[in-house]
């Protein structure tokens, strides 16, 4: 039986169904899959993908993670439902030589998080009818989460949702996917970046006391941000379902631009089940923790910088916690007794760094090569790619040395049109703007504002009690 098992407290371990509904484990963990218990899938079995749509794929290689909590039959529906190919169909291009773009942004909001968003709905909303309760789902993202989020979740019974986005941090596009569809979502606008928004979520998630005077019931908020277990467990999906259309059978190189860590961390985990992988590419922007830890063996967080791939401005990745521990390491967040975090990323005990350097390179993006990177391969290709694609792609470039011969796939995860502004500064054509988005421009948006300021520490801004007690309030208005 596989099992998720509390990073702060390893003694605790709980069935998917129920890490799925609580979100945050107790002390502010994480669920994660012990290392022993990744299921394999022999040679033999992931050759055979090679015969099967999307969905069946993701049913492959999740279900040895759920069959002792879900029932086969309820995964396919949920699955066939999620990725019904008339709504969401990963697209892959050749680029040059044995190198191609996964083009993971061709679902309802035009994201890669489309995928993890639409099967935690729907496997929340399940659950969630079949034990006759309600949830209130609290997320925090920095671009695309909240529109995948508010996509999936917009009319289900069971499910309220409340987004927390940062104010100025989010193109106008990303904004309106959150508050557009109104009903079960409101979106609210917090004055921080986003781990600011993110220990927000955390605080809000962890508050028991909170939930109980809202909703009656202690456990009734839960997440859908790559916190949740149930957010990560799809995006194991993404390098099978590339390598299964490969004619060649070599191991892969894959580049993936990085902001919380959980699209990596799924590639991370495809290769501890089996999946042949040469190389993972960490592409980050100029927030360069990682890869600094990687060459120094410090983790040390900065101020967060704002990038023209902003749903990577992260400067504390929460997945982070999860690839430590995935390398025989553990980090921790140091909370003051308000649950506030007062030193980031701490680390208690070091992974196996020369593992994890056989296993990965990390690469910082400056700002000006996120434009000059879409003006070239604009020029040399004809490919118009977004500005987190394009971290991506110039991650894979330094990598590789310009090597286009050796089979990698390059992760594209938005629709270049969510990002006209900088589309239009790189090579000064304005993308066309999905059509979706295009019908939520004349819609009217409805905001809920923390305006509240943060702390100011030597870490950067910190989430202050103001802005909790704020934020609060105004879910105390929504559930009245």
């Amino acid at each position: 039986m596989v099992l998720f098992y509390n990073t702060n407290n390893p003694e605790e371990k709980v069935r998917f169904s129920e890490a799925l509904l609580r979100g945050i484990a107790p002390g502010y963990g994480l669920y994660m899959v012990e290392p022993g218990q990744i299921p394999l899938l022999s040679m033999e079995r992931i050759r055979r993908l090679s015969s099967l749509s999307y969905y069946e794929v993701a049913f492959e290689v999740l279900y040895p993670f759920l069959e002792d909590d879900v029932e086969a039959r309820e995964l396919e529906d949920v699955l066939s439902l999620a990725y019904n190919e008339e709504v969401i169909v990963p697209k892959i291009q050749s680029v040059a030589g044995s190198t191609y773009i996964l083009w993971l942004s061709t679902g309802p909001t035009y994201s890669f998080k489309d995928y993890a968003a639409r099967f935690f709905g729907l496997m929340l909303d399940r659950i969630l009818r079949r034990r006759r309760e309600r949830r209130l789902v609290i997320v925090a993202t920095s671009g695309d989460t909240g529109g995948a989020v508010a996509n999936a979740l917009f009319g289900l019974e069971q499910v309220q949702c409340i987004i927390f986005y940062p104010k100025a941090s989010v193109s106008e596009g990303q904004r309106r996917q959150m508050t557009t569809l109104k009903g079960n979502v409101y979106a609210f606008e917090v004055n921080g970046n986003f781990d600011i928004c993110q220990a927000l979520a955390k605080k809000i998630l962890s508050d028991r006391r909170f939930a109980l005077e809202v909703l009656g019931e202690e456990d009734a908020f839960t997440s859908a941000n790559s916190i949740s277990v149930a957010r990560l467990l799809p995006q194991i999906v993404y390098p099978f379902y590339a390598y299964s259309r490969l004619d060649e059978r070599r191991a892969i190189i894959t580049s993936i631009p990085s902001g919380n860590f959980g699209n990596m961390l799924g590639t991370v985990i495809a290769k501890r089940m089996g999946l042949p992988i040469k190389k993972i590419v960490c592409a980050v922007n100029e927030n360069r923790e990682f890869p600094d830890f990687l060459e120094t063996g410090r983790y040390v967080v900065r101020p967060c910088v704002r990038c023209p791939s902003s749903a990577m401005d992260i400067a504390h990745p929460s997945n982070l916690i999860r690839l430590f521990e995935l390398y025989g390491g553990h980090m921790v967040d140091r909370r003051d007794e308000r649950g506030i975090v007062i030193e980031p990323g701490v680390v208690e005990r070091m992974p196996d760094l020369a593992a994890m350097r056989r296993d990965i390179f990390s690469y910082s993006v400056s700002i000006e090569e996120h434009y000059e990177t879409i003006r070239r391969v604009y020029g040399r290709f004809g490919i118009i790619l977004d500005p987190h694609g394009a971290c991506a792609f110039r991650a894979f470039e330094v990598f590789s040395g310009g090597d286009f011969g050796y089979p990698s796939f390059i992760y594209e995860t938005a629709d270049p049109g969510k990002f006209p502004e900088v589309i239009q500064e790189a090579i000064g054509i304005v993308p066309p703007l999905p059509p979706l988005m295009e019908i939520q421009r004349e819609r009217e948006e409805r905001i809920f504002k923390v305006e509240s300021s943060p702390e100011e520490t030597p870490f950067g801004p910190r989430l202050s009690e103001a802005q909790i007690e704020e934020a609060r309030e105004l879910i105390r208005d929504i559930l009245r």
